[in-house]
């Protein structure tokens, strides 16, 4: 395990994996509820019964005599007091929410990464890959290259096209590619767009070098990168996802109807 943040040119940043928090895969309702508790800005839209359903699903709840629910997650205790009305409105009660998910939270089994949703930020400086369903991941970094070598072109790269003043393709984005190759849905975030946008070479380059990988594009984004944390990252990250998983289950419904399922 690495104790501390190793940059290594062309290589992923790796980290302890006790400095990662990562919750079970979650499904439906549990699943908007989840997002809705680390939305961004806090949402006042929160149902008690949709948050009671969700700890049930994750920990053990058990009533006390004066009505109040203590939740037992991975050694981790809360105490829920059902509001007055049927909304978890309270801005400081949801922060309770969200941090006690996070520190109850344990790492996800292997088998788990298949399912995963990644999100993939890259321009020219790096590349930081995140778990965007991970609240309170550390991404791993890719540098791009050796500052005195940017300049230069790999023999194996003469298929791809990308300017005089860019790096080698292939000394950037295959290790990109590497720590993408376990599985699941891949977004990717960047700046730019054209010949100018390093998320838009990388997905070239992908499409090219791996075709059967690049499927697992579920979509790009421009952002603007430099003027959101990480944390707002992850919170359009987890949208896009919701989003994207609510398009896909109308499209089934519609289709199931077609077949008279």
């Amino acid at each position: 395990m690495l104790n501390e943040l190793q940059l290594r040119i062309g290589q992923p940043v790796r980290f302890a994996a006790n400095n990662m928090k990562a919750t079970l895969p979650l499904t439906g309702s549990h699943l908007r509820t989840y997002n809705t508790i680390f939305q961004h800005p806090v949402s006042h839209n929160l149902q008690w019964h949709d948050v009671y359903a969700l700890f049930r699903h994750l920990g053990q709840v058990e009533s006390e005599t004066n009505g109040h629910q203590k939740v037992t997650r991975n050694g981790q205790t809360l105490m829920l007091h059902p509001p007055h009305g049927k909304d978890v409105s309270d801005t400081a009660e949801v922060m309770t929410l969200r941090h006690f998910l996070e520190k109850s939270e344990t790492l996800p089994p292997a088998a788990d990464i298949k399912e995963s949703h990644w999100l993939l930020v890259i321009d020219h400086h790096d590349a930081r890959i995140f778990r965007s369903e991970i609240h309170g991941t550390i991404p791993q970094r890719i540098l791009p290259h050796e500052p005195e070598a940017h300049l230069r072109l790999a023999k194996d790269a003469k298929d791809f096209s990308r300017g005089k003043d860019k790096p080698d393709p292939n000394s950037f984005f295959q290790p990109v590619a590497s720590e993408l190759q376990a599985g699941g849905k891949i977004l990717i975030f960047g700046t730019g767009t054209g010949t100018c946008s390093e998320m838009e070479q990388f997905i070239a380059w992908f499409k090219l070098h791996h075709p059967d990988q690049a499927k697992q594009i579920i979509g790009s984004l421009v952002v603007d990168e430099h003027h959101l944390t990480d944390g707002q990252l992850l919170a359009k990250a987890r949208d896009f996802y919701m989003q994207a998983a609510k398009h896909e289950n109308d499209n089934n419904d519609k289709l199931n109807q077609i077949k008279g399922v």
